[in-house]
């Protein structure tokens, strides 16, 4: 067991953020964590890496997040937040290698193993060219691959993800879902992340967990979450549901499209 969370809550001040959220992460899983805006995907994420202050359970590993010191912690667990940050002037190699701070010896010097796994997650994600470019020159499609990638070159378990399909256009999202499947089921790595497309959702993740207002409203396979009753009461639409010939997936869609 990677992660387990139990009746997590989280408050800002009087507003009640989570309120009651447990679920787990096993290796090899992916699970997209759904929900409208304002319904504490992102508060979820922050609170199970100990960024806020949450009343429940937060283990990794079987130990609390509370035990885990930052620089262990970033070894283990890969984050992308939904507004990056980079300093100006930094190019796309500069930027991947930070990934690789967690495991930098002293001064800063980064090892042959620490270039080789940059390299490797620049191929896969077809940065090689953009490597010498600053990351101001780059499109937001572009940028949010160097940021997705920043995260794979930590070489974590798990990866916890907000919105990592922001900017990217069709095509890169498809490839991005089919590399976070591929690692999960042949590398075991552990994937956590929010996202609004609930097509891209339902094709990739193994399990779509469903927030609403706060709340834990449904976890399970995609083809019991993706179910217009199940999701009308949440976003506040009336959906269809259209079966994929071949696919047990289900893809809900508003009627008027």
């Amino acid at each position: 067991m990677l992660l387990s969370a139990s009746h997590l809550g989280v408050s800002y001040g009087r507003n009640v953020a989570l309120a009651d959220v447990s679920f787990m992460l096993d290796a090899g899983e992916v699970i997209a964590l759904l929900g409208p805006n304002g319904s504490g995907k992102s508060t979820l994420l922050r609170a199970l890496l100990g960024q806020l202050s949450a009343s429940g359970s937060i283990q990794w590993q079987g130990r609390p997040v509370a035990q885990w010191p930052g620089r262990e912690l970033a070894r283990e667990v890969g984050f992308l937040a939904q507004l990056p940050v980079w300093e100006p002037g930094q190019t796309v190699g500069e930027t991947l290698l930070l990934g690789r701070a967690p495991y930098l010896r002293p001064f800063g010097i980064e090892s042959r193993h620490d270039i080789e796994v940059v390299a490797d997650v620049a191929r896969r994600l077809a940065l090689q060219e953009l490597l010498p470019r600053p990351l101001e020159s780059l499109s937001g499609g572009q940028r949010q691959r160097v940021f997705v990638a920043r995260c794979l070159v930590q070489e974590p378990k798990a990866l916890l993800l907000d919105e990592p399909n922001t900017h990217l256009d069709l095509r890169h999202q498809l490839e991005l879902g089919a590399l976070l499947r591929t690692l999960a089921h042949e590398q075991g790595l552990g994937v956590l992340m929010a996202s609004h497309d609930l097509n891209l959702a339902g094709a990739f993740a193994d399990r779509l967990i469903l927030l609403g207002q706060g709340k834990l409203v449904a976890d399970g396979p995609p083809a019991r979450v993706l179910d217009p009753k199940v999701l009308e009461p949440v976003y506040g639409v009336k959906l269809l549901q259209i079966d994929a010939p071949g696919n047990q997936r289900r893809f809900p869609r508003h009627p008027k499209n």
